[in-house]
């Protein structure tokens, strides 16, 4: 069995019985191959005289950090061609869950107004969320069109961009990342089966921009100095939708001190990162609502 075989059936998870131990044999991996040609080669020799070919040579395994769930799960489709333990929408659901009602499961003609599927010019205002799984252009007498296929774990839909939103978008429209959709639903005539025309799109970190009510940060009297290196973590990101409140305390009392519109920011996770690893996970929120 080759390492293409082996890398396969690890990240597969073809082994129950490790699966919780993949990231550290993927990464062993090398050193594992390298031990059993060692092995053999020395069985080899050894059997020229007769002698034994000696005790198995254990290999040390590295000590890395566990697979993201994203990563556990690119892993599985790049070896079977779909996921197998979850979706990569998990890993957004609970961020999205304060301003994405819908599932794409939800998004059916019944859900239509005034008479569902027997009012087929019928179209519903929608704002989903889901994984791009596949993207399609086609030529029309109005410009390039996309049509991206959207999922979520519980269903596909496919939305149709025509040629402005889509150039404007293409920088998010990837394969495997989060799109934030806002148009309309309607049965399409030719299928049978519900379609999307995108109005607006979003990555993710346009869409806490915008669906968010304010950025909140806390910083402690010993922390003052600190104001300075979240000038600079900030520069970047300047020119978004989101308000940014500090919540300062000392010895006395507290304050909330709100950023001017300038300072209004994007939000990517880039950002967010930056900011725990400086004022603690706790003492940055993005608030919703």
């Amino acid at each position: 069995m080759n390492r293409r075989s082996i890398e396969a059936l690890i990240r597969g998870g073809a082994f129950d019985s490790i699966s919780d131990h993949r990231h550290q044999i993927f990464a062993s991996l090398d050193d594992a191959l390298a031990s059993a040609e060692q092995q053999a080669r020395a069985a080899n020799q050894n059997s020229l005289f007769g002698d034994d070919a000696g005790a198995a040579m254990p290999v040390q395994m590295k000590e890395v950090p566990y697979w993201s769930l994203r990563e556990k799960l690119q892993q599985e489709k790049s070896s079977l061609g779909f996921y197998l333990s979850g979706h990569p929408y998990q890993e957004f659901a609970e961020e999205l869950a304060p301003f994405i009602k819908q599932r794409l499961v939800d998004v059916t003609p019944q859900a239509l107004p005034q008479g569902g599927n027997n009012n087929r010019r019928a179209s519903l205002a929608v704002l989903l969320a889901g994984m791009v799984a596949d993207v399609r252009i086609q030529q029309t007498r109005r410009g390039r069109m996309a049509i991206v296929k959207i999922e979520d774990g519980s269903a596909q839909l496919e939305v149709t961009l025509f040629n402005e939103l889509y150039e404007a978008s293409r920088p998010w429209i990837k394969d495997g990342e989060l799109l934030v959709v806002h148009g309309k639903a309607t049965m399409d005539d030719y299928s049978g089966n519900m379609r999307v025309t995108g109005e607006e799109v979003m990555d993710l970190a346009s869409a806490r921009a915008t669906f968010a009510r304010r950025l909140d940060l806390g910083c402690a009297e010993q922390e003052a100095s600190i104001i300075a290196r979240l000038k600079e973590l900030f520069m970047p990101y300047r020119g978004g939708k989101c308000p940014v409140v500090i919540h300062y305390r000392n010895q006395t009392g507290s304050a909330q001190l709100r950023l001017g519109e300038a300072w209004n920011v994007t939000l990517p996770d880039g950002l967010l990162s930056d900011l725990r690893g400086l004022l603690g996970e706790k003492n940055v929120r993005v608030v919703y609502g």
